[in-house]
């Protein structure tokens, strides 16, 4: 039974691992998404972006505009 319970376990550890994923693609695409298309082809006469163009735009954004962090202490 102990197999059993350990499959069991790492199943739901694999599952709880997918939702935590697709929970922060929506949280960091949809408003990204909405803003884009509330401003920017008002001001900028820019196209209108999906949320997989909003998800790539943030993800590219984050390694340009990476946060440095000085772990060196003098």
């Amino acid at each position: 039974m102990k197999m059993n319970n350990d499959i069991i376990e790492t199943i739901g550890s694999i599952l709880t691992a997918i939702l935590m994923i697709v929970l922060v693609a929506l949280i960091l695409g949809f408003p990204l998404m909405w803003l884009w298309n509330w401003l920017m082809p008002s001001i900028f006469n820019l196209p209108e972006i999906t949320f997989w163009q909003a998800l790539g735009l943030n993800t590219l954004s984050t390694i340009l505009i990476k946060p440095t962090t000085n772990t060196k202490k003098d």
